[in-house]
């Protein structure tokens, strides 16, 4: 039997995990836990595969706009209104569920005694500070940096070739990252990057204790998980975190 989702080690006070693309109702090519509602599924499939979702949850997701931005909610202080373009989230409220979508891109979740916050983290958020921006946010609310992050499933350094532009755009902010990226061996000029390493570095950096990485690729792992970069036509994942009530 197919796992409905995936998680990383157990974080007292706090629940997240990633589902799969399994136990849900949407048609191939969605088949079948599409939980995105703008990628020309059935809405009526995916508005059922998010009812599902949402028997495993102490509450209704908190669902964004992505963007692939910076921009970080503060959900405690927007109440019910999560409107307008945001890529990642945050709250200090028990049982408040917090939710990103993707499909190859990083889903980052963090977690203290005190707070939990989830990140979409795509190149372009990732190179542009989606990560810093959501840890300064948590540690403000806090008055504490996370102890904990976890990195989901996401494309794996393996397949994610790249171009040079992308490369300089993370070097040009951080140089020590350059051994997250190798020569592609078949395309030359091309290169292959470990988005989920640069991520991990970054994070350490930021004075974050336990950084955790899943190593799940949503490319090469069909049997689990959508991707983007493998076909277009795609469902997407979600990743969900909250305080236990």
């Amino acid at each position: 039997m197919k796992p409905l989702h995936v998680t990383g080690q157990r974080w007292p006070g706090v629940q997240y995990f990633t589902t799969t693309r399994h136990g849900g109702v949407s048609r191939a090519p969605y088949d079948s836990n599409n939980l995105g509602l703008h990628v020309k599924d059935d809405p009526q499939a995916v508005w059922e595969n998010r009812e599902r979702l949402r028997a495993f949850l102490p509450g209704d997701p908190v669902w964004l706009d992505q963007v692939h931005g910076t921009s970080v909610l503060d959900v405690d202080a927007a109440g019910a209104d999560a409107s307008g373009p945001f890529d990642a989230s945050m709250t200090m409220t028990p049982g408040r569920v917090l939710a990103i979508l993707t499909a190859d891109c990083l889903p980052v979740v963090f977690a203290s005694d005190k707070g939990v916050a989830a990140a979409h983290a795509g190149w372009r958020g990732l190179a542009a500070g989606v990560l810093e921006n959501t840890v300064k946010k948590l540690h403000t609310a806090c008055g504490k940096l996370p102890d904990y992050a976890w990195i989901g499933p996401a494309i794996s350094y393996r397949v994610f070739e790249i171009g040079p532009q992308v490369r300089e755009a993370f070097l040009d902010v951080d140089p020590t990252v350059a051994t997250c990226f190798m020569p592609h061996p078949d395309n030359a000029g091309k290169w292959l990057a470990d988005l989920s390493g640069i991520a991990a570095h970054r994070l350490s950096a930021m004075g974050i204790r336990h950084v955790e990485q899943s190593g799940l690729c949503t490319y090469l792992q069909d049997d689990l998980f959508y991707s983007y970069r493998r076909s277009q036509v795609s469902g997407r994942l979600a990743t969900v975190i909250w305080i236990e009530p």
